[in-house]
């Protein structure tokens, strides 16, 4: 097993919410991490209070597959290798079956389904090279079960979770290990403004999703872990 300070992560929305808990956590552990941010100038100031010389910043949109070919390219040549991405990007638009804004429901599938998978696709080759990469998708409660009326989100990570699970097949033999983690009300600005009736002190905590991703990456090819539920109330599944 490779220390650490050795293997180059790579996160996509890591400077608010979950993103950042992960980040925060992997930095704290050495690892050598490559932040995917759209808007890395604005950032630079917060993350050059830690460890710069093993953070590397980079642009990346999601809803462009040209800052993600970018992202991939750039993060080879300041670190030389990739063996992990931690795919936490996500929006949601709170969009009803009856809702017939069709763009709110492309945009999410955009970010959402389209852009994590476009990541994966571009990391695999180098992930292979690795011996034990690591793919972790940060999806949803949402994309095992449909609850309340947010139809465009919860197609978009079915279709994210479906995605994880080809990537798991397809990279078992090359030690590449993938894990959906599908957590449910999570103490976030996403949360703040689409669930403001429910107590941020009573959902989970993003630190506690970044322990996970922590744990995940420090397990070996033969304690492969598919898929972590996550939850701050009691739903039978």
């Amino acid at each position: 097993m490779k220390k650490n300070s050795q293997r180059v992560i790579m996160i996509s929305g890591a400077n608010r919410g979950i993103g950042k808990a992960i980040r925060e956590k992997l930095q704290s552990e050495n690892y050598l991490l490559s932040l995917g941010l759209r808007n890395p100038g604005a950032f630079r100031d917060s993350i050059e209070k830690h460890q710069t010389e093993n953070v590397h910043l980079h642009q990346y949109d999601a809803r462009d597959p040209e800052s993600a070919t970018s992202w991939v390219r750039s993060t080879l040549e300041h670190f030389g290798r990739i063996d992990g991405l931690v795919n936490n990007a996500g929006i949601l638009h709170p969009m009803g079956l009856e809702d017939d804004r069709e763009e709110l429901l492309d945009d999410m599938w955009e970010v959402n389904a389209k852009a994590p998978l476009r990541l994966t696709r571009l990391t695999f080759p180098h992930l292979k090279k690795s011996g034990r990469g690591r793919v972790i998708d940060v999806i949803s409660m949402s994309g095992k079960r449909v609850k309340g009326n947010w139809i465009g989100y919860s197609m978009s990570k079915y279709a994210a979770l479906a995605a994880s699970r080809t990537a798991r097949m397809q990279g078992w033999d090359d030690g590449i290990r993938v894990t959906a983690i599908c957590p449910g009300y999570v103490q976030s600005d996403m949360t703040l403004e689409n669930a403001p009736n429910y107590p941020q002190e009573q959902m989970s905590r993003p630190q506690d999703l970044a322990l996970i991703v922590s744990t995940l990456l420090q397990l070996d090819n033969e304690s492969a872990i598919p898929e972590v539920m996550m939850n701050c109330v009691f739903e039978a599944m």
